[in-house]
């Protein structure tokens, strides 16, 4: 019989996908454009090119694509452990903190769970928890961009199974104080997991967010990071988490094997060992960001303190509409969210004084 003929066939049932699947949307990464003039600021990538420590580990390794990497990432772990002050049995890593993530959800949810989250925040969350078939539970911010840590409190119930905290979040940039994390931590129930979901850390000033690792020590949260952003590696897709040995025990159990590559892992290795070098690009993109929202300012724009690489222009439809129109046609790619607004990534200064005057021109 055909393959035509099979599917004339009235008794012929064809393969489905499970319900979550079937109705799940996409995730809508940042565009992406080539070419002269075009500045990509959509995907919150660093804009520097690989640390030379880094790229020079990538080419070593090259060599030996041919074999599996080590799959429990025991380099890596161990010198994340160093860095950290933590033992290697507490550090679990993954294809990026998304990957580290969807281990985490799956690991800890059974179909009905909940997982409670702000929304607007990380695209991917929702997502990643109705794959698991779990239920998403999205708390609107709060009117100065951040999290409404009450509201999520009193969001949680029996079924409630972890809570997902980022900060600064994305895309508004907006952290968390450590008080404010600390008292939601004593509020909500001990066997909820909280995390603690940091991608942006390293561009948040001191004392702007929490110290996480002093809260797990304390609490059983977990630490979520990655090498995506400061570090410059979201092509090669690390990340890695910090819990308690038996949380981080069950990561690395639900983790795809060998998802995280020998390159990625040589690479992170190489960029740990660079981190002064690293702090000097971050402290740059900072002094840009501080600049860039204090013109902004002068033109009337009304902007909420971002903590992340980027800045966040709250925008009805009307306006996000006009402003990525004018952004497109000036050749500058930006991060657009119906309804909400436009999250801009902060790069090189030049790439920055065009959207500082696209956006003069464009003044509310």
């Amino acid at each position: 019989m055909t393959p035509e003929q099979l599917l004339t066939r009235p008794d012929t049932a064809l393969p489905t996908l499970r319900g979550p699947v079937a109705g799940l949307p996409s995730y809508v990464p940042g565009r992406r454009g080539a070419g002269a003039g075009i500045a990509a600021l959509a995907s919150n990538e660093s804009h520097y090119e690989p640390l030379p420590a880094a790229a020079a580990a990538v080419a070593d390794a090259a060599g030996r694509m041919n074999r599996y990497p080590d799959m429990a990432a025991v380099e890596l772990r161990e010198r994340l452990a160093t860095h950290l002050g933590v033992t290697a049995g507490e550090v679990a890593v993954g294809p990026g903190s998304v990957g580290v993530l969807q281990q985490i959800i799956t690991g800890l949810c059974d179909a009905g769970d909940e997982v409670v989250f702000a929304w607007r925040s990380f695209e991917a969350y929702p997502i990643l928890v109705e794959l698991a078939g779990a239920r998403p539970v999205r708390i609107p911010l709060d009117e100065a961009e951040g999290h409404d840590l009450d509201a999520m409190a009193a969001a949680v119930t029996d079924r409630t199974k972890v809570i997902l905290l980022c900060t600064p979040n994305n895309p508004t940039g907006v952290p968390i104080s450590h008080d404010r994390v600390e008292a939601f931590l004593q509020a909500v129930p001990s066997k909820v997991l909280v995390v603690i979901d940091e991608a942006y850390v390293e561009y948040a000033d001191a004392g702007s967010g929490p110290d996480s690792l002093a809260l797990y020590r304390r609490y059983p949260n977990v630490c979520l990071r990655t090498f995506s952003k400061a570090y410059g590696l979201a092509g090669l897709r690390v990340g890695y988490a910090i819990a308690t040995p038996a949380i981080a025990e069950g990561l690395r159990r639900t983790a795809l094997p060998f998802a995280v590559s020998a390159l990625a892992q040589k690479a992170a290795v190489a960029s740990l060992d660079a981190e002064e070098e690293m702090a000097a690009r971050v402290a740059a993109v900072r002094q840009e960001r501080a600049r860039m929202a204090a013109e902004l300012a002068a033109q009337g724009w009304k902007l909420q303190p971002s903590q992340g690489n980027f800045l966040w222009i709250r925008a009805d439809e009307d306006l996000r509409a006009r402003l990525v129109d004018a952004f497109d046609a000036a050749g500058i790619l930006v991060r657009a969210y119906q309804g909400d607004g436009v999250r801009i990534t902060v790069a090189d200064s030049a790439s920055n004084n065009r959207v500082l005057r696209l956006l003069a021109a464009n003044a509310a």
